[in-house]
């Protein structure tokens, strides 16, 4: 291995592009958030496609709005869920992964960390993105969101992927 391919290795060890990953998806999601709360009052719809609406709505719930009609409680324990799973996340992420769980786990920590920072400072999150087709009608969505499912699609592929030690070799043969 050359020097070269040596730094490149202990960059992706050390877990500085995963961190850098789960920044970019916090800062993305911030600046998108923000652009709606600045731009289209809470409500608004503006029709960009004939799927597609950029929409300004506030979800106190959970994913897909549950929990919303929960009360003011719901919103702390959504934010102690999401600071427990990012613990933990940030500690898988000091640990040697395959890349794709690297990637992975840096898109959940970023998406839970957007969120999170949009409930405790908001008490709500904003969505904005709202896809329709045929009668069928997504909930409105937001950048952490995408970026969180991204993430759990990227674990399930890495978990079904993972090469699977030969019998033998597990019992020492």
């Amino acid at each position: 291995m050359t020097s070269g391919q040596q730094g490149s290795a202990d960059c992706v060890r050390n877990g500085l592009p995963w961190w850098a990953l789960a920044a970019a998806v916090v800062f993305a999601d911030f600046l998108t958030k923000h652009w709606i709360r600045l731009e289209l009052p809470q409500g608004a719809v503006v029709p960009l496609a004939s799927f597609f609406n950029l929409v300004s709505a506030r979800n106190s719930g959970a994913a897909f709005s549950m929990f919303s009609d929960a009360g003011n409680w719901s919103r702390y324990i959504l934010i102690g869920v999401a600071v427990m799973v990012s613990v933990a996340l940030v500690w898988l992420l000091t640990t040697h992964l395959r890349r794709l769980e690297g990637l992975a786990y840096s898109l959940v920590l970023g998406g839970a960390v957007g969120n999170a920072v949009d409930r405790w400072v908001f008490g709500r999150v904003t969505d904005f993105l709202d896809f329709h087709l045929a009668g069928w009608h997504w909930p409105a969505f937001n950048v952490a969101d995408i970026a969180i499912c991204s993430g759990v699609a990227s674990l399930l592929i890495s978990t079904f992927s993972a090469e699977r030690p030969h019998p033998a070799a597990r019992e020492g043969r």
